[in-house]
């Protein structure tokens, strides 16, 4: 056993060298000779191997000349893929940086209120998006052939992140006035172009890696996880470290909290705002606990990018309440308008309900924002009409979670998987029809996507008797390649037979992923469904939605071990049978 160990440990090291040198071997093997806007006119003329590894980097991505040009400029002379790829997401950061600073000159100039605010939010998600790009290079800087898996899973989806950042700032323009938005379209405009290129060079990594036939190929799975931005102990993210791993199992009793939160006094604090004010200042790996009584709490509330680790626990969905009403009628973005935003990893949030009061009249008004990468809802609840949910960025996993709203009351662009959860349509005004769901994948290569799986979707009791005069819709594409995906999931006869509703004429339609599987129901029936080509109804195998299923979708192989310590109750695979129809 001692040799063969030894053996298996050259042939390791020899795969991580092997991945190196073969990615330089394209590089180098390259004929293709870039052409557009060349000054080199001399056909004769040989091109660095520098060059020729910059555009074989490059060969991947949409924006090619942005590609070869901004590598060659930064790149020296080197011809190493990884520093390559690290220089790629450098570059990206500083145009993003150049975009910031662009932000602030128009925010000192510009005079339109929600103009100013558009500006604030720019500058606020942009800065997102330069932390998941510089998580994408600390963690390329440390890339392992032998953990291959969760490190493409990571690289994946904080690229993912900053591709959605840039683009959630360009949102907060719209029903804006003046230039202030086509500015800073213009400004962002080679910082997006990068930031997808970088999406689309760690993509065809991927391909190449996976194309590899090593014997006793090694990948150590995500349980280690080593791949995370954020600290970790024995083996397992913090907040399900060792003495913690069955937090969500436990009840409130049962858990020693950091703070107590009660309206009536009988805790530490009366408001939840002031119990997150005493979150460790100095780096603390320990869940952060904060036990909210029953009762109904009037605030807003921002878990910052600082606060990993925070878990919100109350006495129930329907007994601890956090409400707000901020909306878009009343001159607030949709962004800034979320009662709970919770952007700092690892976020666990069990037995509270997240509200937004504004009502249908206020459009936009989202009850619950999440950027948390890595963050579980348990018996939650999330009430509010348009713009419910803002299921944003990264990776997040629902659990027996209550979710109700009127138009596209589930959106954002996040790696978000529903399991066992109710969805409950809302009356909307008369002129208004009903969507559930609004996935915003802008690029094809992002990893991300809406699924619902084992979930029930139903009429509120006000909306029911108009469900055939107000229509309601399963989803519709925000962005070109919106992607959601409905399966073992009871749908009552509330969804119109066409099931999806268009965007704006024929917008996405030939580019989204929509499909339904093993759905049951009278809202079901897929007969009459539209027929547009990005529609996947009855045209996929099952082991394509076993890729959407928990356990392979959020963070590939192995990668759900965030899910499994936590003690949520879980199927990490396809359910044994889909709830019974109504």
């Amino acid at each position: 056993m001692g040799d063969f160990n030894k053996k298996k440990a050259a042939i390791i090291s020899a795969s991580s060298l092997l991945l190196v040198a073969m990615v330089v071997a394209v590089t180098v093997s390259v004929t293709h000779h870039y052409s557009a806007d060349d000054d080199n006119k001399d056909a004769g003329h040989t091109i660095s191997q520098s060059q020729k590894a910059i555009e074989a980097i490059c060969q991947p991505t949409q924006f090619k000349k942005n590609c070869v040009d901004s590598l060659s400029s930064a790149a020296g002379n080197t011809t190493d893929p990884k520093e390559l790829v690290k220089i790629a997401f450098k570059v990206a950061v500083q145009k993003i940086t150049d975009a910031i600073n662009k932000s602030a000159t128009l925010h000192e100039i510009e005079k339109d209120p929600r103009n100013k605010e558009a500006l604030e939010t720019c500058k606020e998600v942009m800065d997102y998006a330069i932390d998941d790009l510089n998580h994408s290079f600390d963690k390329m800087s440390e890339f392992d052939v032998s953990k291959v898996d969760e490190m493409l899973a990571d690289l994946k989806t904080w690229l993912s992140g900053a591709v959605t950042y840039q683009e959630t700032c360009l949102d907060a323009f719209q029903n804006t006035t003046g230039n202030a938005g086509e500015n800073m379209r213009k400004a962002l405009n080679s910082s997006a172009e990068l930031t997808r290129n970088s999406l689309a060079i760690v993509s065809e990594i991927s391909t190449v890696l996976t194309s590899l036939q090593i014997p006793l190929f090694s990948r150590r799975l995500l349980s280690d996880e080593s791949a995370l931005p954020y600290p970790t102990e024995d083996g397992f993210p913090t907040w399900v470290a060792a003495g913690k791993r069955r937090l969500l199992s436990s009840s409130a009793a049962d858990i020693k909290p950091n703070a107590v939160v009660a309206k009536d006094g009988s805790g530490q604090f009366t408001t939840i705002n002031a119990a997150l004010r005493t979150y460790p200042k100095t780096k603390n790996n320990a869940t952060f606990i904060v036990y909210i009584k029953e009762g109904t709490y009037n605030e807003h509330i921002l878990i910052n990018k600082s606060m990993p680790n925070v878990m919100l626990i109350g006495d129930g969905p329907t007994k601890t309440k956090i409400t707000g009403n901020k909306n878009f009628v009343d001159g607030v973005g949709t962004f800034k308008t979320a009662t709970v935003a919770a952007v700092g990893p690892g976020f666990i949030a069990k037995d509270i309900g997240f509200e937004n009061s504004a009502g249908a009249i206020k459009h936009q008004a989202v009850a619950l924002r999440v950027q948390s990468d890595m963050s579980i809802f348990y018996n939650c609840q999330m009430d509010g009409y348009q713009d419910t949910l803002y299921a944003h960025t990264h990776r997040q996993f629902y659990r027996d979670c209550t979710i109700s709203g009127t138009i596209d009351f589930i959106f954002g662009d996040a790696a978000s998987v529903f399991q066992n959860c109710k969805i409950i349509i809302r009356k909307p005004l008369d002129n208004q029809q009903c969507i559930v769901t609004a996935q915003g994948r802008k690029d094809l290569r992002q990893n991300t996507a809406i699924v619902l799986q084992g979930c029930t979707i139903s009429a509120d009791p006000l909306y029911y008797p108009v469900r055939d005069t107000i229509k309601s819709y399963l989803g519709r594409p925000w962005k070109e390649y919106s992607r959601t995906i409905i399966m073992q999931t009871s749908i009552d006869d509330c969804i119109a037979e066409e099931g999806w509703l268009p965007w704006m004429g024929d917008f996405g339609l030939n580019t989204l992923f929509y499909a339904e599987f093993q759905n049951v129901g009278p809202g079901a029936l897929n007969t009459r469904r539209v027929r547009w080509p990005g529609i996947k109804t009855n045209t996929l195998s099952e082991k394509t939605f076993l890729d959407f299923t928990p356990g392979k979708f959020l963070g590939g192989e192995g990668g759900d071990s965030w899910i499994t310590k936590s003690g949520v109750p879980y199927t990490p695979g396809m359910l044994a049978s889909p709830p019974p129809a109504h």
